[in-house]
């Protein structure tokens, strides 16, 4: 299951009108607006990103909406996915243990495994 957070812009005057269709609509869950600004934060859930997109062009094609965009994504599979390959990863990079290389010589750049050392 996907969940994403889409920021809708419209005129002001349009926010009411806009509100209302998010609030009746079974395609998209409304959290809150700003008038002023013109913006509207709703989310939308798919069982994969395809079914999140037919739902955010749906919103895009409003004729009151200026633009709607994608903000945030969750992605429950994925998430699922990479903590197995964590998990199943050896936490100790194989440039530690080397016996040719002093762990206390390694200057730590974010990237072990791309790292580029002199000798």
């Amino acid at each position: 299951m996907n969940i994403s957070s889409i920021v809708v812009q419209a005129l002001p005057e349009s926010i009411d009108e806009l509100v209302a269709y998010f609030k009746e609509a079974d395609f998209v869950d409304y959290h809150l607006h700003d008038k002023e600004k013109g913006k509207i934060i709703v989310t939308v859930e798919g069982e994969g990103v395809e079914e999140e997109i037919e739902k955010l062009i749906k919103i895009q094609q409003h004729p009151r909406v200026i633009a709607a965009d994608m903000m945030m994504t969750y992605q429950e599979e994925q998430l699922d996915e990479e903590i197995r390959k964590l998990e199943a990863e050896d936490p100790v990079p194989d440039i530690l243990k080397r016996d040719d290389v002093d762990p206390s010589e390694v200057v730590y750049h974010g990237d072990l495994k791309h790292k580029k050392f002199g000798f």
